[in-house]
């Protein structure tokens, strides 16, 4: 009864055994291809419980995700005006044939890396040689990275590798070149500021002198209006004044003969010597003037 009971429990553990050397599971993120002796017998690429023959058959898991390679040191590249400029990028890849990415690179991630690598970094200096340095900062920088995907992605595909994505992330220029680029920037941006400058000031003159020359006719034409102005008033005055005077002679001559009083004895220091029997005096002499001989 005992080596009954050890005999079942051995057959048990056996198939415990078996099952677990049987049975594997494939991930949602995994490609799985079941090898037996050494040849590719499936390729599983849904998630889910497989079953495979114990010791002949063997499993190897591939991701499905998307994977990204990126450079860890800018690479130097020359365009067509045969200056060089360094490139920062990454590009977004992942496997979509697992039979013919084991064939290939035998699996091997790295392997792929190298070749994608080799492959992108080809294609850049063939589309860098054809462009400027503008064109591959600002101008055409889009352009590239869509005709770099495709190139990339042609060729990735004979090793069951599709590229997503190629990201130009910085294009610099050398620090040398830098150097001299922004030095040249900097000449032109002080030679176009001292244009701009020689053009204010000439607008300027021009504005100063034109408001001079409208100040001056301004001040002319109202000179003018005021003295037409004061000698229609003067006339007009004298005018009055005549007629007024006109009307009482003897009054007129007494008003002028006091203005000059004033005028004469306008300060205390004044001193006039004039003979007291003169013309001058003669409203001093009474209230109505002595006649004239």
């Amino acid at each position: 009864m005992r080596d009954r009971m050890s005999l079942i429990g051995g057959g048990l553990l056996l198939l415990i055994a078996l099952a677990s050397m049987s049975l594997f599971t494939v991930d949602q993120r995994q490609y799985a291809i079941v090898f037996q002796l050494g040849q590719v017998k499936e390729v599983i690429d849904k998630p889910g419980l497989n079953v495979k023959l114990p010791m002949i058959q063997n499993v190897r898991y591939f991701d499905k995700r998307i994977l990204t390679m990126d450079t860890p040191e800018p690479e130097r590249f020359i365009t067509s005006e045969k200056k060089n400029v360094l490139v920062d990028h990454f590009v977004k890849w992942r496997i979509v044939d697992p039979r013919l990415y084991y064939e290939s690179v035998a699996g091997d991630e790295a392997r792929s890396r190298t070749r994608l690598t080799q492959t992108v970094n080809a294609g850049l200096r063939e589309e860098f040689g054809k462009r400027t340095v503008h064109d591959v900062v600002s101008g055409a920088r889009d352009q590239i990275m869509e005709d770099m995907r495709v190139k990339a992605d042609l060729d990735a595909r004979k090793i069951g590798v599709q590229i997503i994505d190629v990201r130009l992330k910085r294009v610099d220029l050398p620090t040398e070149v830098s150097e001299s680029v922004y030095r040249r920037m900097e000449a032109e941006r002080k030679r176009v500021a001292n244009e701009l400058r020689s053009q204010g000031a000439a607008e300027a003159e021009r504005i100063r002198a034109d408001a001079d020359r409208q100040r001056e006719i301004i001040i002319a034409e109202a000179y003018r209006s005021a003295q037409k102005v004061k000698g229609e008033g003067d006339a007009k005055a004298t005018a009055i004044y005549a007629d007024a005077f006109g009307q009482s002679p003897d009054f007129y001559s007494f008003y002028r003969s006091l203005e000059a009083y004033r005028a004469s004895f306008a300060g205390k220091d004044d001193v006039l010597v004039v003979d007291p029997g003169s013309d001058f005096f003669r409203y001093m002499k009474g209230p109505q003037g002595a006649k004239k001989n």
